[in-house]
């Protein structure tokens, strides 16, 4: 259509199923693969289970059944709350703005407060099922791709508790490519069980419940690892618990009426400022700086409050910066009194302050001496071919919503062969190369001197500008391109520990990849594919012929730059690094990356398994 052509009949009103299906990530976020925490398969389900739990902390029902097939998304939800008033229970799944949720009486310290949530579910699964018990009654609808097949209303045949059964299929023609991973699910009904102790979650026959609320969460994140006994504050809308560990760098859990709130956000900001300001005024002789008192704090915070305000549909961050200054007051308070209520222990809490004080001071010394060395050989990192666009996450793009620059990358390639290809193919706008010279250090057990003592890692983290803080970030993503041999494999798992031990926040804000590139060509006169596995070549011999040519490809230097270009384009293949569960992340690195070379042997030979067809 011309630019003159615009007129009346260029206007289209959508009606809310088609439009929530055609724009799903303004209702549940980016659809993703299923690799990340946050991709929108796993929010569908998260606004199943919200409901359900604002019935328990209504006090209504103690239990919730939810079953998920892993392969095909499926997934039901059964709760034993009030039940939603039969009359309604197809307009509480089909019709936006509807529900209860806006009279604070029925649900006083709701997340949900938009009537949207269930509605997104049901316009985007390929069936969508729903059925009210109340009293010996029951209500139920059938839906497909969020459009109403049928509806009943009866007495029910035998003895059914009151509450609300919902079971949905997520739609592949809207949710493209997707796996459910199990670890994602099973963390996020065990952070429903944290901040909501004594709710009981049966999930695929497992049962998942929390007598202690964030006590627990607590004990299991930081396992044998804290300083001192937590600090934990609790009143009737506020719950914090904190305490230190030897890790580097800081992590919190938070939550607004049960919801896990990731991004943090008002009450997350208020918490450091409290903490701060408490420590400073518990010995005036004392002053300690904030990174200080954070570096290795492990925290949760959790806020009850009516009309909360959220950073979109999501709901993963808290902002309500009106009430900021209250929050940082009774936070300040409260944790002054456990401050004085536990003396021997805040002793401990400031002894590791003052520790953690002394080794900054001597890190700033070893950081001047690397800067000294690295001005005094180059002005630039000579290890790295930069693009002109920047990842700046305080701006943000108009269009797309995003940090300006989140579609720039850094490659991080083994050696000057496959590098020099990568450089020759790439997107100068976008795309920068980092050149690793052969197998970096292995950081297991190495404390942060390292990072400045290694020209190496100092040159990355300079390239990377993430020295003092990662919001400063230049790129939107860190790619490892190594090649699929042994050693690209072992360069993959010495850069894991090295960004999993001293900038784990990359990993869980979704920041970091592996490049996956193609293992064989399989070609005729006619045609030619690339072919990233085992299956995928077998299929291409297939298509191509009995005559076809099969190359292996040996490493990334073996690709040409117009091959290469293909793979690092629009489509090419990413595999997230992930954190599935914090709570064994040390004790995995240490195994796998530490000094216990005959474990390991041991281990590899009581895990092999041999394929007797081999044989």
């Amino acid at each position: 259509m011309a630019k003159n052509d615009y007129g009346a009949e260029s206007i289209k009103t959508l009606d809310p199923v088609t439009h929530i299906r055609m724009r799903p990530g303004m209702y549940v976020g980016e659809p993703g693969t299923g690799a990340m925490y946050h991709d929108c398969i796993y929010i569908l389900m998260k606004e199943v289970i919200d409901n359900s739990v604002d019935e328990f902390v209504m006090g209504c029902g103690k239990k919730i059944d939810v079953t998920v097939d892993y392969d095909t998304g499926e997934t039901s939800v059964r709760d034993y709350g009030r039940g939603i008033p039969l009359e309604k229970v197809v307009d509480c799944v089909s019709q936006m703005n509807t529900g209860g949720k806006f009279d604070s009486d029925n649900f006083q310290f709701s997340a949900g407060m938009n009537g949207v949530g269930t509605k997104a579910v049901n316009a985007l699964s390929e069936f969508f099922e729903v059925r009210a018990f109340r009293g010996g009654e029951y209500s139920e609808a059938f839906f497909k791709e969020g459009r109403l097949q049928s509806k009943k209303r009866g007495v029910c045949k035998t003895r059914e508790p009151d509450g609300t059964y919902i079971r949905y299929k997520p739609d592949v023609k809207v949710l493209k490519n997707f796996k459910v991973r199990e670890e994602h699910v099973v963390r996020r009904m065990k952070m429903y069980c944290y901040v909501n102790a004594g709710l009981t979650i049966n999930l695929n026959g497992q049962q998942i419940c929390s007598d202690h609320g964030l006590a627990d969460l607590i004990a299991d994140e930081a396992q044998f690892e804290k300083l001192y006994a937590p600090f934990h504050v609790k009143t009737k809308n506020l719950e914090i618990i904190f305490t230190h560990t030897n890790r580097f760098g800081e992590e919190y859990h938070s939550f607004v009426n049960g919801q896990y709130t990731t991004d943090g956000g008002t009450h997350l900001t208020a918490f450091k400022e409290a903490l701060t300001k408490a420590l400073n005024d518990y010995d005036a002789k004392k002053k300690f700086d904030g990174d200080d008192i954070r570096d290795g704090l492990i925290g949760a915070v959790s806020l009850r409050i009516m009309n909360p305000v959220f950073e979109g549909q999501t709901k993963i961050k808290f902002v309500m910066n009106d009430i900021r200054s209250d929050l940082v007051a009774e936070m300040k308070k409260a944790i002054d009194a456990e401050l004085h209520r536990a003396p021997s222990e805040t002793e401990k809490l400031i002894a590791k302050i003052e520790e953690t004080g002394k080794i900054r001071s001597q890190l700033n010394t070893i950081k001047k001496q690397a800067r000294e060395r690295s001005q005094a050989v180059s002005v630039r990192v000579p290890q790295l071919k930069d693009c002109k666009n920047h990842l700046k996450l305080d701006k943000i793009d108009k269009k797309s919503g995003k940090a300006e620059g989140e579609d720039t990358m850094i490659f991080l390639t083994e050696g000057k062969s496959a590098g020099g290809t990568l450089g020759n193919a790439r997107d100068a706008m976008n795309q920068a190369v980092f050149f690793l010279r052969g197998k970096c250090l292995n950081t297991c057990g190495l404390n942060k001197d390292v990072l400045y003592k290694n020209e190496e890692f100092f040159n990355l983290i300079k390239t990377l500008d993430i020295e003092d803080t990662i919001d400063h970030l230049r790129y939107g993503k860190i790619i490892f391109a190594t090649d699929a041999d042994v050693d690209g494999l072992h360069i993959r798992m010495l850069l894991t520990t090295f960004f999993m031990r001293f900038y784990r926040q990359l990993i869980t804000d979704g920041r970091v990849y592996i490049l996956e590139t193609p293992l064989f060509r399989v070609r005729n006169k006619k045609e030619q594919y690339y072919c990233f596995s085992e299956v995928e070549k077998i299929s291409a011999q297939r298509k191509c012929g009995r005559l076809c040519e099969t190359t292996r490809f040996k490493g990334l230097g073996e690709l040409n730059a117009k091959e290469f270009k293909d793979f690092i384009g629009p489509e090419m293949r990413l595999t997230p690094v992930t954190c599935a569960d914090d709570t064994d992340v040390e004790k995995t690195i240490k195994f796998y990356m530490g000094n216990n070379t005959p474990e390991r042997k041991d281990y590899i030979m009581e895990s092999l398994v041999c394929d007797s067809s081999e044989f």
